[in-house]
């Protein structure tokens, strides 16, 4: 306590501030203006050019493809899978006329010409093979790949190597030694091949006077043998390495020669007239 009271007021005058201090509120608590509220500078407002420049300039975008390259997924969640675009050549080719031929044709006319009351009894083709023997394979090892490759132009199939069934001394076979190539066709091949070898083949057969009858079996299967491959359009006069003969064999479900020859003429076979 202090000993006097003059002590006491000058404490009590030191903790009271003063009117001035009081009064007059510091600069950095003025509040700004309406004016300067509304209405702010260029200067905080638009950053300077050379600062500016930068943020604008972007990569250029690449496509999109529907695809990511890591997985493959598209941005949805769904997966999508690039389509090539479509080939116009890769149409499916056209329906075969020879089965086209036997149905609106060859079976009304059989029916009628044997009495056949179901159109399930009218014989037809099975299968047709084309067969290319090579006995010159056993010295010749070119041969073997020049006759495989001219059948399957011919055929548009890949053949098969045939191979002896058992040695023959007098001929120099021995078992296994390949000795032959051969495609069997069947459905929509066979047609257009039987189509081709009809219609442009066999005419171009030199000195060409028909087909003669003698190559049935006896039990409505058809052979006939062709001396020459060059006479298919497909075959290049100037890519084979030598003339050969090959021999096709037509099977069908004939029960007799009389029902597959003239199923054969109806498709056209250009048999020799009969005297």
């Amino acid at each position: 306590m202090p000993d006097n009271e003059e002590e006491l007021e000058q404490s009590d005058q030191a903790a009271e501030p003063t009117a001035e201090e009081t009064s007059e509120p510091a600069a950095d608590s003025v509040e700004p203006t309406a004016e300067e509220v509304s209405e702010p500078t260029a200067e905080a407002t638009e950053p300077p050019a050379e600062e500016a420049a930068p943020a604008r300039r972007r990569a250029p975008r690449t496509p999109r493809t529907g695809t990511r390259a890591t997985g493959g997924r598209q941005r949805g969640g769904a997966a999508a899978v690039e389509e090539p675009p479509a080939d116009p050549t890769d149409e499916p080719p056209p329906p075969p006329r020879m089965r086209d031929l036997y149905r609106n044709e060859i079976v009304p006319s059989m029916m009628r010409e044997f009495g056949f009351t179901n159109p399930m009894q009218v014989p037809r083709i099975q299968k047709i093979v084309v067969n290319i023997g090579l006995g010159e394979a056993l010295t010749n090892g070119r041969a073997m790949e020049s006759a495989t490759g001219d059948l399957a132009t011919i055929t548009g199939q890949k053949p098969i190597i045939t191979r002896a069934r058992k040695s023959i001394a007098g001929f120099k076979i021995r078992e296994g030694n390949p000795i032959g190539t051969c495609v069997t066709l069947r459905g929509t091949k066979m047609y257009h091949f039987l189509d081709r070898l009809i219609n442009m083949s066999l005419p171009r057969i030199r000195d060409f006077r028909g087909i003669p009858r003698r190559g049935f079996d006896g039990r409505g299967n058809f052979s006939i043998g062709i001396r020459e491959q060059i006479i298919f359009p497909e075959i290049d006069y100037n890519q084979i390495d030598r003339i050969r003969g090959l021999q096709v064999t037509i099977t069908t479900t004939a029960q007799d020669d009389a029902t597959a020859t003239r199923m054969l003429e109806l498709y056209g076979m250009p048999f020799v007239r009969e005297v």
